[in-house]
């Protein structure tokens, strides 16, 4: 599938895009993540998304993977630091999937997170030549319809929509400082904690109801709590029903003839 897409900008860009499949013989960067944070704060928003049932074999949810087109014939490959597709279609019997390219294998991604770092700022980079920006990448050449960007240590959260004129708006949060993804019908905001040995800011989710997406330990402790307080009421009863046998003693009443 091949695609040409054009804006009255400054620059003039055209871009031939080219949906083909990536060659199963093309080299993909296999560059290490950039801090440990990065693959944590992935791998929680995972998580949360999966044990509430949410993620369906027909999607694909990835970190640090690669997203693919050919532009002006060459291959283009930028690996967002989290991407949500709502539907792919299904892979080879066998085949270990090590890229995505829009359009030829499923529907564009819906979301696209990256996660700032130390570095030189890539996340917000449109340079509009070959091997091009980030931004210019997923506003652009994929455009997808959503981008986050987080920048971990301070916890600040933007999220960008496509406008209609092709370009991204940053979004304003709700009156609880989230961000409603049209796509996941779920809120996206800050949490500050606690998880695997790493305290700061997170993303967590929430659902339409304001309800927080738990994480596998916290599901546990809702549990126990859960047990706990069943177990202080059953207790109670059975004090209670003490207390009433006593009492009926007292007044001279069996209670076995009751």
């Amino acid at each position: 599938m091949t695609q040409t897409l054009s804006k009255p900008d400054a620059t003039k860009t055209k871009y031939t895009i080219n949906w083909e499949k990536l060659p199963d013989d093309f080299k993909l960067p296999d560059d290490p993540g950039e801090n440990i944070d990065q693959p944590l704060l992935a791998a929680a928003l995972r998580e949360a998304l999966d044990i509430a049932g949410f993620i369906q074999a027909s999607m694909l949810i990835a970190s640090n993977f690669g997203l693919c087109a050919k532009v002006n014939d060459k291959i283009v490959v930028k690996a967002p630091d989290w991407v949500y597709v709502p539907s792919v279609l299904p892979a080879e019997p066998g085949e270990v999937r090590r890229s995505y390219t829009p359009n030829a294998e499923g529907e564009l991604p819906a979301v696209v997170m990256e996660f700032l770092s130390d570095t030189d700022g890539s996340e917000y980079s449109n340079k509009p030549t070959y091997p091009y920006g980030k931004w210019r990448f997923y506003e652009r050449i994929l455009q997808v319809p959503i981008y986050v960007i987080f920048e971990p240590k301070s916890g600040v959260l933007e999220v960008y929509k496509l406008s209609t004129s092709g370009e991204y708006e940053l979004q304003e949060p709700d009156a609880n400082q989230r961000f409603w993804i049209e796509s996941m019908g779920l809120f996206l905001g800050v949490w500050e904690g606690e998880k695997s040995q790493r305290t700061g800011y997170w993303l967590r989710w929430w659902d339409e109801n304001g309800n927080l997406l738990l994480w596998g330990a916290e599901r546990v402790e809702q549990e126990r709590q859960r047990a706990e307080e069943e177990r202080q009421r059953a207790e109670e009863e059975r004090h209670r029903a003490d207390r009433l046998m006593a009492y009926l003693i007292r007044q001279g009443i069996d209670p076995d003839g009751i």
